[in-house]
């Protein structure tokens, strides 16, 4: 299954932002050891925003983020936040798995 990781990203501090990237990245990583493809929306647009400095980084870290959560199989919830609960609702929507630990995932075969 292609599986979006999803948590907190945003935070006061720069070091508080990394910890929330670095907590996503251990869980997808998780995720990839069970035999799945994980994907974490923030890391594939954050250096997309960066090129777009005349745009809010906010605005095309969720638009890219939660296009790429519509064509995910699942999704691993570490976190609770604003951009997380929109990415959960999005696979709910589609009547797809929702996870909150990495134990709940099947194991590929």
């Amino acid at each position: 299954m292609l599986i979006a990781v999803a948590g907190p990203y945003s935070a006061p501090t720069e070091e508080q932002m990394k910890a929330n990237l670095k907590a996503m990245n251990i869980a997808a990583a998780e995720v990839y050891r069970k035999g799945h493809i994980p994907v974490i929306g923030v890391n594939a647009s954050l250096f997309v925003a960066d090129e777009l400095p005349g745009i809010e980084s906010k605005k095309v870290i969720s638009d890219i983020s939660f296009a790429i959560v519509e064509r995910c199989d699942a999704i691993l919830i570490i976190g609770s936040s604003p951009g997380a609960d929109i990415e959960r609702d999005l696979i709910k929507d589609q009547g797809l798995p929702v996870y909150y630990s990495v134990d709940e995932i099947p194991e590929e075969k």
